[in-house]
């Protein structure tokens, strides 16, 4: 073998080391293709809740927010009573609508009762300690900070997600819904998800 052969060979050897470094790189560094979801089991406005509770042809529609949430999260519970007071006893009867507070600080389930009470009987409220939130989250793929506001007589806010999450008992995502201030998007899905679209 001639010494240009060589060199020809040894060059090839490096970009090949070099294209297997470069892909194992980029696998190891891709994101996870999406949020798994899973099991839900919660202190609730209905006693311990637990997303293996729903019938088998039940959804839940999950909601991370909180009760002082100023504009986001009552938005999202109107456009989930109106998604509901669009459908039919039984359809109704199909779709749970859960609100998960991440502010466990504040939120006590008596709060949360008294907030969901607003939107109707259907809804559940549920909260839990940090470490559960967190769990949750992850799984979930939701995120939320603290933001202080020492002007405010609130003290603080909370910046979160705002999809929502069509589950089925298993906790398995059917759907993830984008924020919307129209009730169009989710009923949509919901349609869909019980097979009346």
């Amino acid at each position: 073998m001639t010494r240009k052969s060589l060199w020809t060979a040894f060059a090839l050897f490096l970009a090949a080391l070099a294209l297997g470094a470069y892909a194992w790189y980029q696998q190891a560094s891709r994101p996870s293709d999406g949020p798994v979801g899973g099991p839900v089991e919660l202190p609730s406005t209905q006693g311990d809740f637990s997303l293996a509770q729903l019938e088998e042809d039940q959804l839940a529609v999950l909601f991370f927010g909180y009760t002082q949430c100023p504009d986001v999260c009552p938005m999202n519970m109107a456009v989930m009573r109106q998604v509901l007071q669009a459908l039919d006893a039984e359809q109704r009867r199909r779709v749970v609508p859960v609100m998960i507070s991440v502010d466990p600080e504040r939120d006590t389930v008596e709060r949360l009762r008294e907030y969901v009470a607003y939107f109707g009987d259907a809804f559940i409220g549920a909260t839990g300690s940090p470490a559960q939130l967190e769990a949750i989250a992850e799984r979930y793929g939701v995120v939320w900070r603290r933001v202080e506001t020492p002007d405010s007589a609130m003290g603080y806010t909370v910046d979160h997600t705002s999809s929502l999450f069509v589950v089925d008992r298993e906790g398995e995502i059917r759907r993830r819904v984008l924020y919307s201030p129209t009730p169009g998007p989710l009923q949509t899905v919901i349609k869909e998800e019980l097979g009346d679209a």
